[in-house]
């Protein structure tokens, strides 16, 4: 068994998202025009204070504790405390480089299997190969908003003979870009059957609804939450994630940090400190003009797109949709994307990469091809912008969008 897992991690392949990324600038570089809807960076500038006080933390040099700086764990843990009601006491949080690797390292610490639904995260299922922990599929509908119902969830749950289970929840949901509505219905069902919740809430803070919403508020017993300053702060280079965990799973996270000791070591010292003013300081403009930046982009996006020939649901958080091309002329959502990248230059990632059947036309198309510090310095008021501002603003993800509806329609 263990030779054979052992295969199975020297077949993976890099993640999807770094290669559309990596294949983007190859592209431009031999001069073609590409739309880039299949990188998910955020295209914001980190806040100026916080900038700030990474200069003046960058002379800091000392290792931290594995842990992480115990007043960004403080920080952390009022943040969650003021959003969902919730406490996670700092001594059960951890710093860990992006919120990436903190969710690796649960997958290597934990022994059981894994619930996923379609679609996930690209990363999910990989980390979960390289923990050795086997992984069950749900697949969702449109309708239900691309979460799993929570019938759908005790099915698979009394299919599996492993009862040492962990369910990983995004939302809003990369790479559909929905948020679940029926948190309280999951949350029940996993207390029923005693799982363990990995709520992945690093766009959280990208709700267009403005409402924080979070698993653990119905089930925080067994809920552990990750986050970090990758999405909403634009600060995905920085690697400052952490991992909430909840009292009764102890053991797992003195695991978590023992795996931290013999591989990252700690996070990087200045980073921490800077975080902290991340998690302290007023950043409630900066948020708002973001949302609304993201908001107004997707709406855009979907009202331009949006046909019998592409199906879509609207944008509610991240930024992310997920459009269906109901056509019988591809053989698979990986051969979709190349002729669309070939045939008007757009970028985008296909459905399997998410946990779909290759047969399923469904891409991921993120939308914020576009200079985030120049729009996020426009004067606008607070209302849901207007096409003209988008047009002045977002020219790629304008010209990108009208060039995949006009493909799409001689389909």
């Amino acid at each position: 068994m263990k030779e054979l897992t052992k295969k199975n991690i020297l077949r993976l392949k890099p993640s999807s998202t770094l290669v559309i990324n990596e294949k983007c600038k190859e592209l431009i570089q031999k001069g073609k025009k590409v739309y880039q809807f299949g990188f998910g960076q955020s295209p914001f500038p980190v806040p100026e204070k916080i900038v700030n006080a990474l200069k003046e933390n960058a002379h800091k040099k000392e290792y931290l504790p594995i842990q992480g700086l115990k007043r960004l764990r403080e920080s952390i843990s009022k943040d969650l405390r003021k959003k969902i009601g919730v406490d996670y006491p700092k001594e059960n949080i951890v710093i860990t480089p992006g919120s990436k690797e903190a969710m690796l390292l649960l997958h290597v610490a934990f022994n059981g299997e894994i619930i996923l639904s379609a679609p996930s995260w690209v990363s999910y299922e990989p980390q979960a190969i390289i923990g050795r922990n086997k992984v069950h599929w749900i697949q969702t509908s449109r309708e239900n908003n691309w979460f799993p119902t929570a019938q759908q969830l005790e099915k698979k749950i009394k299919s599996i003979k492993c009862k040492n289970l962990i369910f990983i929840l995004n939302s809003p949901n990369n790479p559909s870009g929905t948020i679940c509505k029926n948190l309280k219905e999951l949350a029940v069902v996993a207390k029923k059957y005693d799982l363990i919740v990995l709520s992945d809430e690093i766009y959280t803070d990208l709700t267009f609804c403005n409402k924080y919403e979070s698993i653990s508020q119905f089930y925080p017993e067994k809920t552990f939450i990750s986050g970090g300053l990758s999405k909403w702060c634009g600060a995905g280079g920085w690697r400052v994630g952490f991992f909430a965990v909840p009292n009764k799973l102890s053991n797992l996270l003195d695991n978590i940090k023992t795996l931290a000791s013999e591989s990252y070591s700690t996070v990087n010292s200045p980073a921490q400190f800077a975080a902290v003013e991340a998690y302290e300081g007023d950043f409630k403009e900066y948020k708002s003009k973001t949302i609304n930046i993201l908001k107004s982009v997707g709406n855009y996006v979907y009202n331009n797109l949006k046909s019998n020939k592409i199906l879509i649901n609207p944008p509610q958080g991240a930024f992310y949709l997920m459009p269906e091309f109901p056509n019988k002329k591809f053989k698979s959502s990986i051969e979709l994307c190349e002729v669309i990248l070939d045939e008007t230059g757009v970028a985008m990632l296909p459905a399997s990469d998410f946990g779909f059947s290759k047969k399923k036309m469904l891409t991921r198309l993120c939308y914020i091809d576009f200079d985030g510090s120049e729009f996020l310095n426009a004067n606008f008021n607070g209302k849901i912008l207007n096409h003209k501002i988008i047009e002045k603003y977002a020219p790629n993800v304008v010209e990108g969008i009208k060039k995949l509806s006009i493909w799409a329609k001689k389909l």
